[in-house]
């Protein structure tokens, strides 16, 4: 139980209640997913994937279907925040406008965070800016003006290199330039996603903040390390990422645990199992059998990990392309026994 009250979280005028939000993953956080979350509860934010504001614009100017990464938000329920990419302030905001008065999304996030070559050393954007400050500023100050009065925030690692943690100076731009809250991942673009996310790190932002809320993200794969983020460190909110892709109900028991009820226990790995399948259905829906089913192979790994023969399922799924090879492999693979 946790020793203090949880407030809920405050982003601009959004209340987030509890004070849990779910990552931006590109290529896992769709609208089957999230509808997933959904279902389990314990979310107190839901976000997309990141989306490609170029492309984006592109697609818009040659009225195209607006990207998949879109999926479903038109129709889902609110709170719902999209975060956006690219290193023009000008594209940044006309993108941002259009999700706020097409799309009415919630929040608009920023993402200073991505380590990924292609997003930083090819397109200088993600955590590549997080070596120009002037830049980061005139592209959160754009959005904010464009989307008012819907927020902006913005994620962040802690530097581009652990030589170079500037994670404090950031943050004072971050807020200086109009952003409502800052989600920062404990770890810098060099360390990907290796070692342990530095929480002390973290935690030490929060003196370099006026007025906005900070949100700790890093390595938060249950619902004690959950509860234990907000009695050791100074964060507002936490954002739960990776450890969720293959258990979509960890917010639910974050969000007891925060409570001070008692925890959910895991679902057996037959419930566990109908999830997975449950959303391959949902993925089906939206995209077709062929799609779907590829799709659906690094999803179906990441229900599999950690269990005993794990191993032996992610070889098979691997190569399933049609809805009757997956349902073979999982009725045949997919691990049902503990691990021991």
């Amino acid at each position: 139980m946790p020793s203090t009250v949880i407030a809920p979280l405050k982003i601009g005028d959004l209340i987030i209640d509890p004070p849990i939000l779910q990552a931006p993953m590109a290529g896992f956080t769709n609208a089957a997913f999230r509808q997933i979350v959904r279902e389990f509860g314990g979310a107190g934010l839901l976000a997309t994937e990141m989306v490609n504001a170029r492309g984006f614009v592109w697609m818009y100017e040659h009225e195209a279907e607006h990207p998949d990464r879109l999926w479903g938000v038109g129709d889902e329920p609110r709170p719902l925040a999209v975060q956006i990419w690219d290193n023009d302030p000008e594209t940044m905001a006309k993108v941002g406008k259009r999700l706020v008065e097409e799309y009415r999304v919630s929040v608009v996030d920023i993402n200073f965070g991505c380590p990924v070559r292609q997003v930083t050393e090819k397109a200088h954007s993600g955590s590549y800016l997080l070596r120009e400050p002037q830049r980061m500023h005139a592209i959160i100050s754009k959005l904010v003006v464009a989307c008012a009065p819907t927020p902006v925030t913005a994620k962040i690692r802690l530097g581009c290199h652990p030589n170079n943690v500037n994670c404090n100076e950031i943050a004072k731009v971050v807020e200086e330039a109009g952003a409502a809250a800052l989600t920062v991942h404990g770890r810098t673009a060099a360390d990907m996603f290796r070692g342990n996310a530095d929480w002390d790190r973290i935690s030490e932002i929060k003196a370099h903040l006026k007025n906005i809320p900070l949100i700790g993200n890093g390595d938060l794969d249950s619902a004690e390390k959950v509860v234990a983020a907000f009695e050791r460190y100074n964060v507002d909110a936490v954002m739960i990422a990776r450890a969720c892709l293959g258990r979509p109900w960890l917010f639910a028991q974050a969000a007891a645990a925060l409570r001070g009820e008692p925890v959910p226990p895991e679902p057996t790995l037959q419930e566990q199992r109908d999830v997975m399948l449950h959303h391959y259905q949902l993925v089906v829906d939206r995209f077709g059998e062929e799609k779907a089913t590829i799709l659906m192979r690094k999803y179906a790994c990441c229900y599999a990990q950690g269990k005993r023969g794990a191993r032996h399922f992610r070889t098979h799924v691997a190569k399933v392309s049609t809805a009757a090879e997956f349902h073979a492999v999982v009725e045949e693979h997919f691990p049902l026994n503990p691990v021991q």
